[in-house]
């Protein structure tokens, strides 16, 4: 049958262009496919394929379908009396509603997103307006610079100083190469040069009567410097035990190098790693428009962490009581309600350092591996959330404490508890020190943290693919962990400081 003689027979007996065929659904019609898509588009071309079946020759080749080329069909004379006759079936194939449980991650939420977006300007919009009536621009002329910071000049000498504990550990460790030290003095005097590394910050800000802010960068730096100067010590310790055994095999093939490069330490102190060795992957050029347009942004975002904290966190929190001695109900709705301006300081802060400073470090440096983090916001336990939020330290834990801890006879679970309790430790001195004030709900915060992951590791198992433990990750360490810490160490430094005055007044 020729395509003319199908459009003839077509004109001819329009009955002819839709017949029956049983099924299981008793009969179903079978048109030609440019019936199918003349405008109405309710049906895919994959289904449309389906209803041509008889309409074609003995070779496959459908007749019908060249009425869409050419011939009175095309011109939309007939079509529409042969679409979706009153008995053909409508539903032909078992489907799933698009937000049901088994399909709706693999549909697009672009739409919903953008309501998102949407419903998160306006509600925001009419926050900062409310903000504004209330409060007016807190942000004053002192906020950028300040001459009280200049009290705080012991802190920056302490933080220059520390950078003499690297030269101190590169001697030992070259003494250590050629043979002049034994491999006990040398671990002792690094246990001795780690931990002047934490001690000296700490008395530093302790005697002096610093700013929070200026405390806080100290003692993150006297962390970072400490964890280095370990990863220093070990990894060479490592080395060293490893060209030892080297030495003793005889064979011609063995050949293990092992140098204290002092411009290895230099590079490692100020690369954006934790994890010292010989050599990194290194990147061939300095892009320095975009190392501009990345400072650019951080010093934009960094500001933006500025006005939020003083025209939104510090009224909440100035405003409110202790949460744990005033009404239940008032602490959760000042914990609700600082929740927001604080999920995006910190979600600021992650952008700032882990992306854009951390970057534009490696960019500066040739650094190849910036791999700083992962898509810790699709985490769904509280254990992937560890091993994807901050990678220089998941990979300095991993190597230094977990495997150590594994190759020494310590069972799994007792390895991952000594990693949470160095975190919970760092987290407490960063935060308590700068304070002057050892309450520990920092560590407690932390160590917290080890439940929860047995309460979500449990649960990823029980409803597989769900997001249960994503959404208590977010409940639980952005709206109300992070809030309630802020209160507790706010009301408790406001509460030293006042019973602290009262002392003096009376003395």
């Amino acid at each position: 049958m020729t395509t003319a003689s199908g459009i003839e027979n077509l004109n001819s007996d329009p009955n002819q262009a839709v017949r029956r065929r049983r099924g299981s659904n008793g009969f179903e019609a079978i048109i030609s496919s440019d019936v199918c898509g003349s405008g109405a588009g309710l049906e895919t071309v994959n289904e449309r394929s389906k209803l041509v079946g008889e309409s074609s020759d003995g070779n496959g080749r459908n007749d019908g379908g060249s009425v869409a080329n050419g011939g009175e069909e095309s011109k939309g004379t007939t079509p529409y009396k042969f679409s979706y006759r009153a008995s053909a079936p409508t539903h032909r194939r078992i489907k799933e509603s698009p937000l049901s449980s088994d399909a709706i991650f693999r549909q697009s939420h672009a739409g919903l997103f953008n309501l998102c977006v949407v419903v998160l300007i306006a509600v925001n919009s009419r926050l900062i307006i409310e903000n504004l009536m209330k409060y007016g621009l807190l942000i004053r002329a002192g906020f950028w610079f300040s001459s009280k910071s200049l009290r705080d000049w012991p802190l920056l000498m302490c933080c220059l100083s520390l950078q003499l504990l690297p030269l101190t550990a590169f001697l030992v460790e070259k003494m250590a190469q050629q043979r002049r030290m034994t491999e006990c003095a040398v671990v002792i005097l690094h246990i001795t040069i780690t931990t002047a590394a934490i001690l000296y910050p700490v008395l530093v800000i302790l005697k002096c009567d610093s700013a929070f802010l200026s405390g806080v960068i100290l003692m993150l730096v006297a962390c970072i410097v400490w964890m280095k100067l370990v990863s220093y010590a070990h990894a060479n310790h490592d080395m060293r035990q490893l060209a030892k055994s080297m030495d003793k095999v005889e064979t011609s093939d063995a050949d293990y190098s092992y140098d204290v490069s002092f411009k290895s330490l230099v590079y490692f102190m100020v690369a954006p790693t934790l994890c010292y060795q010989l050599s990194y992957p290194r990147t061939p050029c300095i892009h320095k428009g975009w190392v501009a347009r990345q400072f650019i942004k951080l010093v934009t975002f960094t500001g933006l962490m500025g006005f939020i904290i003083e025209q939104y966190i510090n009224p909440i929190v100035q405003n409110s009581q202790h949460p744990l001695k005033g009404n239940l109900l008032y602490a959760i709705e000042r914990v609700l309600k600082l929740s927001v301006p604080n999920l995006y300081v910190w979600l600021c802060m992650f952008y700032c350092f882990f992306h854009l400073w951390l970057n534009i470090l490696a960019e500066l440096l040739c650094f190849g591996d910036r791999e700083f983090y992962k898509d810790w916001w699709n985490a769904k336990t509280i254990d992937e959330y560890w091993r994807m939020w901050n990678m220089p330290v998941h990979k300095w834990m991993v190597r230094h404490i977990y495997f150590p801890c594994l190759r020494n006879g310590i069972p799994k679970g007792v390895a991952i508890l000594i990693a949470f309790l160095v975190s919970a430790v760092l987290h407490e001195l960063c935060i308590a020190v700068p304070c002057r004030l050892f309450k520990w709900w920092a560590f407690i915060g932390i160590m917290f943290q080890v439940p929860l992951v047995i309460l979500t590791n449990f649960l990823q198992n029980k409803f597989q693919s769900s997001m249960v433990g994503n959404m208590m990750f977010w409940c639980f360490f952005c709206i109300l962990g992070q809030p309630m810490c802020v209160l507790l160490y706010y009301h408790d430094v406001m509460n030293r400081k006042s019973s602290t005055r009262e002392a003096s007044f009376r003395g």
